[in-house]
């Protein structure tokens, strides 16, 4: 693998947080640890708290967000850090339907711009929207790589043929 810039990635829900800080000041650990300064963390606050939306709590510790909460700060910190490449690892399936339309207006905006993204997820229905490659592992191997439709269809593929008749 050959990486060519910022990465940011939502593996995990509040990777990186420290459940005992603030959500505020979890934005500002978080946006050093992806290597922004603390004067483009500052300049980017009122974004990616406006991005965020989660208003007061972000005074709060982060031990006392619903998984939603999480999401949404996590989102906005890893995207608005500008990144080149985001990796996305099904974390987007929590939280409100409308906020996740945000994220997807959001992520769609910099793939326009050259973002990469690389997205991991069993939702077949967000890959064929998100995605125009793919690539099918099985058992950590890669066992399709081609258009996202055809990665798609050798997924089903394998998962209709791991189905023994009775």
């Amino acid at each position: 693998v050959k990486i060519n810039g910022r990465v940011s990635a939502l593996l995990e829900l509040g990777s990186g947080f420290n459940p005992k800080y603030t959500g505020r000041n979890n934005v500002i650990l978080n946006g050093l640890l992806l290597g922004l300064s603390r004067k483009e963390i500052l300049n980017r606050f009122e974004e990616i708290e406006d991005f965020a939306d989660i208003g007061d709590s972000l005074d709060r510790p982060v031990r006392t967000y619903s998984s939603g909460m999480i999401m949404r700060l996590a989102f906005a910190v890893q995207i608005l850090c500008k990144p080149d490449i985001l990796i996305v690892d099904e974390a987007l399936s929590v939280g409100d339907f409308f906020f996740q339309q945000k994220c997807w207006g959001h992520i769609s905006d910099l793939c326009k711009k050259g973002m990469t993204l690389l997205f991991v997820s069993h939702d077949l229905g967000a890959v064929r929207s998100i995605c125009n490659r793919g690539i099918h592992l099985k058992k950590g191997e890669k066992h399709f790589e081609g258009p996202a439709t055809s990665a798609i269809a050798s997924y089903i593929s394998e998962k209709n043929n791991a189905i023994e008749p009775e």
